[in-house]
């Protein structure tokens, strides 16, 4: 049999045990906040029905959507007419899919065990999602979300204790941030007032993609999806003004007019704004051109950008719901929820060096093992350590090199190294080397304990 060359498909990624430490800070720091603010915690199987995720993100999404193949034979009994329609298609030979983001399902969970379930429900929820998307820098096709929900209440307390979560994850990780905030209400009060409200979701998906295309590209797909001249030159400055947020606030005011809908729209922004103005390490900007693509936002919509560095596109997202679990059959249970991107904060967090140092390496302490002897001695020891919650190794081949010791010390970044030979072993005592600076001292099992807990 050849020799197979492994690979594995593009837009996924292996983790070494060094990327995987700081993944771990990342996903802590993100759990402790959603623990701190009383969310708790739920997990959803990683496949669905394809029912259950397909026409609830736009058709850009569903076309993005990961479908599995039926088990055996997938093509038995298939029209063989569909074979040139890949739509029709699909739903005949994949009745699964994996999932395309945390929300559906939850939305889907919610349904399901609603009479199990105390309102307003807060979960949190930690796992991959897969889309595919093209590969690129900060896009992947497998990738982690941290999402934070509240649903069954229409408190706007709600999104301002979001505002809040955003500032202290970022707070804790040091990490200077934009959240940028619009409401979807607004923006179908704009389609409406410029001729367009039949084509709302068209101008929503056009103008979520500012950031990509620009406005002389974003006007040149309006105009494709049929707005008029006098619609699309009254969409331009919206998409182009720079300001305060009160003097955009007074513009969407202005623009549109006596929109009911856009001013209960104009009313929500103004309370949030009213309540949140006490961020430690974010910056929060209204952003008249944010839309956030997916269909099911009615809404406060959210996206939050890094405020240095060279990504630019969001690690962050979310918003407000009102009828998600309608499409289940529970009409009327409006939600808001936020996503956090763990893998493109990551790429920041290292673009920015800002992965603290003492976490590149889960173990305190190695002990050297120079025999039998000196093995039995330092494995008790390693074991005290353990018990009073100090990472500690042992190297386990009696009698190795002490350069081999070392160097493996120094490929796993641990910080110390304990040295205990037969003159140790009899005064009690233990020869501690500093790796950081080359300093070595005697101490005593006590003096390294209360040395290694600071």
């Amino acid at each position: 049999m050849a020799v197979q060359k492994p690979s594995i498909p593009k837009g996924t990624r292996d983790f070494s045990p060094s990327e995987m430490v700081r993944r771990e800070y990342i996903f802590s720091n993100i759990r402790d906040v959603f623990r701190l603010f009383g969310f708790q915690p739920l997990e959803t199987p990683s496949m669905e029905n394809l029912t259950t995720l397909t026409g609830k993100y736009g058709d850009e999404g569903d076309q993005l959507i990961f479908k599995i193949l039926n088990s055996g034979n997938y093509l038995d009994g298939v029209d063989q007419s569909l074979m040139s329609d890949a739509k029709k298609l699909a739903p005949k030979i994949a009745e699964k899919a994996l999932r395309y983001d945390l929300t559906v399902p939850f939305a889907r969970y919610v349904v399901m065990n609603q009479h199990a379930i105390t309102f307003p429900f807060k979960r949190y929820q930690i796992q991959p999602v897969w889309r595919a998307d093209r590969p690129q820098k900060g896009r992947y096709r497998e990738f982690y979300q941290c999402d934070a929900d509240i649903i069954g209440s229409t408190s706007l307390l709600n999104e301002v204790e979001l505002v809040q979560i955003f500032d202290e994850v970022f707070t804790r990780l040091n990490l200077p941030a934009v959240i940028k905030i619009n409401n979807r209400k607004i923006l179908a009060a704009i389609a409406e007032v410029i001729g367009m409200k039949d084509n709302f979701i068209a101008f929503t998906v056009a103008i979520d993609k500012l950031d990509k295309i620009g406005t002389d590209g974003v006007i040149k797909e309006l105009a494709e999806k049929g707005f008029s001249e006098d619609s699309l030159s009254n969409v331009r400055p919206l998409l182009s003004f720079n300001g305060t947020t009160d003097e955009k606030l007074d513009l969407i005011s202005r623009l549109i007019g006596s929109n009911v809908t856009g001013a209960k729209g104009l009313e929500e922004l103004r309370f949030i704004f009213d309540r949140s103005k006490k961020q430690k390490k974010c910056r929060l900007e209204l952003d008249i051109t944010l839309a956030r693509g997916l269909n099911y936002y009615t809404g406060t919509i959210f996206e939050v950008k890094a405020d240095a560095g060279t990504l630019t596109s969001s690690i962050c997202g979310g918003g407000r719901y009102d009828d998600l679990t309608g499409i289940f059959g529970l009409p009327n249970i409006s939600g808001v929820g936020i996503s956090f991107g763990a893998d493109r904060i990551y790429d920041v967090l290292q673009e920015l060096d800002l992965f603290p140092a003492e976490i590149s390496s889960s173990t305190r302490i190695l002990f050297v093992n120079f025999g039998e002897a000196e093995q039995e001695h330092c494995f008790n020891l390693v074991s005290l350590l353990r018990e009073n919650g100090i990472p500690s190794e042992l190297f386990p081949d009696a009698g190795a090199k002490m350069k081999k010791q070392m160097s493996y010390a120094d490929a796993k970044k641990i910080p110390f190294v304990a040295l205990i030979g037969s003159d140790e072993m009899e005064k009690n005592l233990i020869t501690l080397k500093n790796m950081s600076s080359g300093e070595q001292q005697s101490i005593t099992y006590e003096g390294l304990l209360t040395l290694l807990n600071k």
